[in-house]
C-alpha cells in the first residue's frame, strides 16, 4: 500500500505540471492570434486642429484601446494607461473596412506623449496629446452611448 502513495503523488505532480504548461501555451497563443479591428462610427480625428485627409480610428473586443490610422503611419491608443505605441504598418492586414492586427507585435516602449488631456464634452469624450517632446497635437473625439459610457 505504501508503494502505491508515492505512484499516485509523482502522477499528480505531473498532471500539475502538464495543465500549467498548456495554459502557457495557451496563453501564448492568445496574445499572437489576430483581433479583427473595426472602423469606430462618428469618431473625428484632429492633427494639429485640422482634418487629415486620410485617416481612420479602429476598435476591437477591449474597451479602451484603439488603433489610429493616420496616413500611412498607425498608432496604438490605450486611452486607460494613457499611453500611445508606434506599429508598424507591416505587421497589419487590411481587409475590407476592418483591420486586423496582434497585441504580439506592440513594440515595448510607448511614444512619449506629453500633455494628455481628457475631456468629456456631452455626447463625446475628447482625448488630446502631443507626439513626443515637441511633436504634432492628435485629439480625438470618441463618441459616447446615451447612458455617457464609451461605445468603443
Amino acid at each position: 500500500m505504501t508503494a502505491g502513495f508515492p505512484l499516485a503523488r509523482r502522477c499528480a505532480v505531473a498532471a500539475l505540471l502538464l495543465f500549467s504548461i498548456s495554459s502557457t501555451a495557451r496563453a501564448q497563443t492568445e496574445a499572437a492570434r489576430k483581433l479583427t479591428w473595426h472602423p469606430l462610427e462618428f469618431a473625428i480625428l484632429r492633427y494639429n486642429d485640422d482634418a487629415p485627409k486620410s485617416w481612420n480610428i479602429y476598435h476591437s473586443d477591449k474597451m479602451g484601446v484603439l488603433l489610429v490610422r493616420l496616413w500611412k503611419r498607425y498608432l496604438l491608443v490605450n486611452v486607460q494607461d494613457q499611453e500611445v505605441y508606434d506599429i508598424d504598418p507591416q505587421t497589419i492586414k487590411v481587409s475590407g473596412d476592418s483591420v486586423e492586427w496582434s497585441y504580439a507585435d506592440r513594440p515595448p516602449k510607448p511614444i512619449d506623449t506629453p500633455d494628455w488631456r481628457e475631456r468629456n464634452v456631452g455626447t463625446m469624450d475628447r482625448v488630446r496629446f502631443r507626439l513626443g517632446k515637441d511633436g504634432h497635437f492628435l485629439e480625438l473625439q470618441l463618441p459616447l452611448a446615451p447612458n455617457g459610457r464609451p461605445v468603443y
